[in-house]
């Protein structure tokens, strides 16, 4: 696998020329929107297959793939444009293997008003799905925004294991600090609001739960594991998984018990809190630099069997210069590249954070105004994918499926095998 880094006059014929393939299979693979209106600075995969083969006469998917000892699933994964394919014809080329590294478990999380194609297009690459379609509300009773049954059924078809995530957080990312410390003192309210949980696992039909925790400090982190204590006892005598996806804050050196919250729980997600960085100054949506000292220190504590690395697809749009008690707008990955090229901006990449950004301006109400946008792409990714790499750990978690980006599905897929788990 090569990225390369669109230059000033290339477009997509010129690049697929270059690395000797197709136009159709670099679009594919990069999920390009727009593959006409290149942007300068913008990243491209180029996926090498370590084995191919030529579809021939009365092949199905099921034939190829038994053929060829892989499943269906990895079938349509390693080549992406088959999602929605009715028919394979004579002589196109499929893929059937990367030189992938080695096994890894990925977690998509996604709210419940995901659309039913971009389920088609996530559940191949994905190990387990947490649904974010429950929260906590200020009277202690659990609602939902909408009815997830379908994407519950979807995923057991694609053999993806079903998570409710749960959280304090309002449906908007806020927090009420006072909330959260009347259920972490309050015993009896946790014990019903488990119970609750519980009911709807059963109801539902969920695998399991991953529960999400923002701001956990020194100071409480006791009290949380008193909560994930009873969780992880009840939920593991019934069978059901129990992860939870934590938001360090990966600039600041923190003292928390990880160990002790690694011996309750199946899987630990490290993902930066996203609801509060569109309130602060521009800055990289990831930063490789950050994490990976993180990610050092945290496995001399926690097998990196439990860990694993959350990937934000977003980007973020700030007026600058910036003003204390503003935010930035959050952009889908596909529309930050639409805006770079709508606004002729270059996309440059800083180099410490692997984290790609652009500047534009635009009139507005008859006023000049200037935008940063901060991003992930390929570059990103690959960089967390070195990370997950050099300390072995077991997979990683996409923030959120909602906003997809075949691009970093495709690169995640060449350089690992992403396993599928009994859902039964």
């Amino acid at each position: 696998m090569e990225i390369y880094v669109v230059q000033y006059g290339d477009d997509i014929q010129s690049i697929a020329n270059k690395y000797g393939i197709t136009v159709e299979r670099l679009i594919s693979d990069n999920g390009l929107i727009n593959p006409y209106s290149l942007v300068v600075g913008q990243s491209i995969i180029i996926l090498y297959p370590k084995s191919t083969y030529t579809v021939k006469q009365g092949d199905t998917l099921a034939i190829i793939a038994d053929n060829n000892g892989i499943s269906e699933m990895q079938l349509i994964r390693n080549n992406p444009f088959l999602y929605d394919r009715e028919y394979i014809y004579p002589d196109e080329t499929l893929v059937i293997a990367y030189n992938t590294m080695r096994d890894i478990q990925a977690n998509g999380y996604t709210s419940a008003f995901v659309s039913q194609d971009i389920l088609t297009r996530a559940l191949p690459y994905l190990t387990f799905l947490s649904i974010y379609n429950y929260h906590i509300d200020d009277d202690y009773s659990i609602t939902s925004l909408q009815d997830d049954s379908n994407i519950i059924r979807m995923s057991k078809v694609y053999d993806t294991i079903p998570l409710l995530m749960i959280s304090l957080l309002s449906q908007t990312g806020e927090i009420n600090i006072e909330f959260v410390y009347e259920f972490l003192l309050d015993n009896v309210m946790q014990d019903n609001i488990i119970n609750d949980i519980l009911q709807i696992i059963k109801s539902k039909e969920f695998l399991g739960i991953n529960l999400l925790i923002s701001y956990i400090s020194d100071y409480n982190q006791g009290l949380y594991l008193n909560v994930f204590t009873k969780l992880s006892k009840l939920l593991r005598n019934e069978g059901y998984l129990f992860m939870v996806t934590i938001s360090p804050d990966f600039s600041i050196h923190e003292n928390l018990d990880y160990h002790s919250i690694s011996l309750l729980v199946d899987r630990i997600f490290f993902l930066e809190n996203i609801w509060t960085k569109n309130k602060q100054p521009p800055a990289p949506i990831s930063n490789v630099s950050l994490i990976r000292p993180f990610i050092e220190n945290v496995t001399t504590k926690v097998s990196p069997d439990l860990i694993s690395i959350g990937i934000p697809l977003i980007g973020f749009d700030w007026t600058i210069p910036f003003i204390p008690g503003t935010a930035a707008s959050l952009m889908a990955l596909n529309t930050t590249i639409t805006v770079a090229y709508d606004q002729n901006a270059v996309i440059q990449l800083d180099e410490v954070s692997q984290t790609p950004y652009y500047n534009y301006t635009r009139y507005t109400v008859g006023a000049l105004e200037k935008h940063q946008v901060w991003f992930i792409d390929a570059r990103t990714t690959k960089a967390l994918a070195d990370v997950i790499t050099e300390y072995d750990l077991i997979g990683t978690g996409l923030w959120n499926i909602t906003s997809y980006n075949q691009q970093l599905f495709s690169l995640m897929n060449s350089i690992f095998n992403i396993i599928k788990l009994p859902t039964q």
